[in-house]
């Protein structure tokens, strides 16, 4: 709100001093030193969204496509996607934000969805969690209910839990690690009930090991997509020899984040095909 100078000469010293001092707690909030100006709106989070905030970026990765499989992820902030572009330029697989929490919807999931599909990719959608607004359960039955489900055509990956900083608030929702994996627990347990599938886990070590205690609970089931920009996918969770996928950039040649699937083609097959 501007201050007016006319307005503030007829009020006195000490109440012109007040009102200089709300005009400065206003700046310093627009500058993020309160905390609040920097808040996103509701369902703007997507994957990756806290990674490089958290664990910076280094270097881009060598080139290794002969043994991986190159892949995008979008949400509503990449808008309507040249998906040929992609396509061409050796994307074969993509993951589209459907979902967040129980109260946001992606509008342009059918065009990323389908357009994917359309092109000749396997494509999947995700699911951005937010545990301190709703209950595991109730969360992947909102996903699979809006787009998250899976269906045995070959060219459909099982969905996948994005589980990382919250945007929102406090970084693990304000749950300590046992009341976290106990969430995600019952995320996932809900989704393989509705849909017969083991959902992919998307997180980053870091986080993984500061909001679930490092848990080793999850290796055996369901496949990791580790988030970290740098030449290498680093230290994984606990629990997991290999990743499945690496988000190894936010700042691709082409729209959304670029992964890498751990083996070629026919492998990538193989999962949609579970």
């Amino acid at each position: 709100m501007p201050v007016h100078r006319s307005g503030t000469a007829r009020r006195g010293p000490l109440a012109a001093a007040g009102i200089l001092l709300s005009s400065l707690a206003l700046v310093l909030g627009s500058t993020g030193t309160s905390g609040a100006a920097d808040t996103p709106e509701r369902g703007s989070a997507s994957l990756g969204m806290g990674v490089a905030r958290h664990d910076g970026v280094g270097p881009l990765p060598r080139d290794t496509r002969t043994v991986q499989t190159e892949g995008v992820d979008t949400s509503s902030h990449n808008g309507n996607v040249a998906w040929s572009t992609l396509w061409n330029s050796g994307v074969k697989w993509a993951y589209v934000k459907a979902t967040e929490g129980t109260y946001y919807t992606n509008p342009s999931f059918a065009q990323q969805y389908n357009g994917s599909y359309d092109v000749g990719m396997i494509r999947g959608a995700y699911h951005f969690a937010t545990p301190d607004t709703a209950s595991g359960a109730s969360q992947a039955n909102y996903f699979v209910d809006h787009g998250g489900g899976w269906s045995r055509d070959g060219r459909t990956l099982p969905g996948a839990l994005d589980i990382e900083w919250n945007p929102y608030g406090a970084a693990c929702y304000g749950k300590s690690a046992a009341g976290m994996v106990s969430w995600i627990h019952d995320f996932l347990n809900q989704y393989r009930a509705r849909t017969g599938r083991d959902a992919v886990i998307y997180t980053a070590t870091s986080w993984w090991t500061q909001c679930t205690g490092n848990s080793a609970a999850f290796g055996g089931s369901n496949p990791l997509w580790i988030a970290r920009y740098n030449t290498d996918p680093g230290t994984l969770p606990a629990g997991w020899d290999y990743q499945t996928m690496w988000q190894y950039t936010s700042s691709g040649p082409t729209v959304g984040d670029h992964s890498r699937f751990n083996g070629a083609y026919d492998r990538l097959q193989a999962l949609a095909n579970g």
